[in-house]
């Protein structure tokens, strides 16, 4: 399964009504460490096909980015069962993202 984007269309579907463990990437196109941190997302996204990964443009869906109250970027979100059960800010190694999970 490869990383899905979300915006304010499909935020509800994807992220609120998944059945399975969703990590959220809130980042931005200019973010460098946003940039490092997409192919450990694909890797993750690829190699655990019960964790639904998904990418939100903070420059896109500000609103979804408020509510998460993502003032720093690359943010990492764990959801289950429509509710954030752990999250992160910064660039992290891909063990230390399998850890949060």
């Amino acid at each position: 399964m490869s990383t899905i984007h979300v915006g304010e269309s499909n935020f509800e579907n994807e992220i609120i009504k998944a059945t399975c463990t969703v990590l959220i990437d809130l980042y931005a196109d200019w973010c460098a460490p946003c940039k490092m941190l997409a192919p450990i997302l694909e890797e993750i996204s690829d190699e655990h096909p019960e964790i639904k990964v998904c990418k939100i443009n903070v420059d896109e869906s500000p609103s979804i980015a408020a509510a998460f109250r993502a003032s720093s970027i690359p943010m990492l979100v764990v959801v289950k069962d429509g509710k954030v059960s752990n999250y992160s800010v910064g660039y992290m190694e891909k063990a230390d993202i399998l850890k949060m999970l």
